[in-house]
């Protein structure tokens, strides 16, 4: 069973868990926010992550101006939208969980963060695919 957690954490205190698991579609992800008492969370597959790196980029070239939602589907529906209040911020959506906010200092760790993940989970996915003698011919 392959299971890896890091921990991110930016210089005011904010503190975010990536947590990456097997699924049987490949991998689950979790982010949850360990410094606010009720630890908002969410719940990724690779398609979901890959669409929140990109949405992290954007946000980060677009904020302070706002930019249109986007929504990833299965195995884990979730919608990603900016906040350009007081502090831009990403804000991941599901329907069965309290909305996560994840703040402007953190992005650039969780960019970085997720193009790991996002190796580590395509790995897993074909893992059970993977011939290595067929791959040889």
């Amino acid at each position: 069973m392959f299971t890896r957690i890091r921990d991110l954490e930016d210089g005011r205190g904010a503190r975010l868990r990536v947590s990456m698991s097997a699924h049987p579609s490949g991998a689950k992800i979790t982010l949850e926010r360990r410094d606010q008492p009720h630890r908002p969370s969410a719940q990724l597959g690779l398609h979901g992550v890959e669409i929140l790196n990109g949405f992290l980029m954007s946000a980060r070239l677009s904020a302070p101006y706002p930019m249109p939602d986007e929504e990833a589907e299965c195995p884990f529906p979730a919608r990603f939208r900016l906040e350009c209040a007081a502090q831009a911020r990403v804000v991941i959506e599901q329907e069965d969980r309290f909305p996560l906010a994840i703040d402007a200092p953190l992005w650039d760790r969780l960019y970085a963060e997720l193009c790991l993940v996002v190796a580590h989970g395509r790995a897993l996915a074909h893992r059970d695919t993977y011939d290595p003698v067929r791959s040889l011919h």
